[in-house]
């Protein structure tokens, strides 16, 4: 029997599964894994019904195309709403996206924990952030006892970037394939640090990266040294033309700053995002042409035609989703071999994104993910 009757209303199912925390058979044996916030969580041995709150892509890269036999509700509007065209890719493949349950999102305000306990999952998987800006609603789930397991890609660290990805494994039971996956990133990613180290001179070369989703007519967001773009540069040891800049970890900065900072490089933050007509092209399907169309407006921004940048033709589109994701080493290397080219002669940032599709995707690689304003 339903722990939930349906005759009851929405705000007194939410009461009850607060007051009565779902019941596990008498023979499951708990287990302990250790999360990316370096919490102990106790969960089945196998986990049956699972929400999954972001990070898909890593997700299925870890649990692999049959892992979503056991998702039973979703954050739809980070994936299917904000990257519909990688979404569609995945529904494909995955036939059950189309009609998973959503869950809600803590930007829109839509989270919530009535809707998560409704599913009656044995565990919950969910973002930092969506865990620090959810304090009472999680308090709710965690009452009905649902164990909750935090992961933490947006941080752009290695340790949390391998803390998470053993974390979803464990709890997949993918262990295997989740060390093998962390051992590739720990491996890329101190490659390139290596190299970087060995490559820097003196002056650190200077870059500033903005989100295009606006079109050149709107000054998108930059990132702090605290958080995805912002921490590759910090990891890199280059000089990020928003630190010092920015209250918080994102936001965007002053025209005049950038004009003043006169970067060595500018990197505009890309996607396949819907309904935004100006913005910076990269994704699936996308072509060269098509990408580097939609980023030349920016060359022609007041005052950017004399930047150092641009007179040196290292202006770039980047693929946005590229940061704090398991293959964002990718776009690490792209970044680094701009900065120092003898360093990384031997190393294709683009090839590593389509072997990474290639061993651990469903999706074929296919379209324009990272590239410079000219050919």
């Amino acid at each position: 029997m339903s722990a939930f009757p349906r005759a009851l209303p929405r705000r007194a199912l939410l009461a009850t599964a607060l007051a009565t925390p779902l019941a596990l058979p008498a023979h499951a044996q708990m287990r302990r894994i250790t999360d990316a916030l370096g919490r102990e969580v106790a969960l089945k041995p196998r986990p049956e019904r699972i929400v999954v709150m972001f990070n898909y892509e890593e997700f299925t890269a870890i649990a692999g195309t049959g892992g979503w036999s056991r998702v039973v509700g979703m954050n739809r509007v980070v994936w299917e709403g904000w990257r519909p065209a990688i979404f569609s890719r995945y529904r494909d493949l995955v036939p059950a996206l189309a009609t998973l349950p959503d869950v809600g999102n803590t930007d829109e305000g839509t989270f919530s924990a009535e809707k998560v306990i409704g599913l009656r999952p044995d565990l919950l998987m969910m973002p930092a952030w969506a865990w620090m800006a959810a304090e009472t609603i999680r308090n709710q789930i965690a009452a009905a006892g649902i164990p909750i397991l935090v992961f933490d890609y947006n941080a752009q660290t290695l340790e949390r970037h391998v803390a998470s990805t053993l974390a979803i494994g464990a709890a997949m039971g993918e262990e295997a394939r989740a060390a093998e996956l962390a051992d590739r990133y720990r491996r890329n990613i101190g490659t390139i640090l290596d190299r970087a180290a060995r490559a820097a001179g003196p002056v650190r070369p200077k870059i500033h990266l903005e989100l295009g989703q606006g079109g050149m007519e709107v000054v998108g967001n930059s990132y702090s040294p605290a958080t995805m773009w912002g921490r590759i540069f910090a990891m890199l040891g280059v000089m990020n033309v928003a630190e010092g800049r920015l209250a918080g970890n994102w936001g965007p900065i002053p025209a005049e700053a950038v004009l003043a900072a006169n970067p060595d490089f500018i990197y505009i933050g890309a996607s396949s995002w819907t309904n935004r007509p100006r913005a910076v092209r990269t994704g699936y399907g996308v072509t060269a042409e098509e990408t580097r169309r939609s980023l030349a407006p920016y060359a022609t921004r007041p005052g950017w035609a004399g930047l150092t940048a641009i007179r040196n033709g290292e202006l770039h589109a980047i693929e946005h989703g590229l940061c704090r994701t398991l293959f964002d080493d990718t776009a690490t290397l792209y970044i680094a071999k701009r900065a120092w080219p003898a360093a990384f002669e031997d190393m294709d940032p683009v090839a590593a994104l389509a072997d990474y599709h290639r061993r651990y995707l469903p999706v074929p690689f296919s379209g324009t993910w990272m590239l410079p304003w000219r050919a």
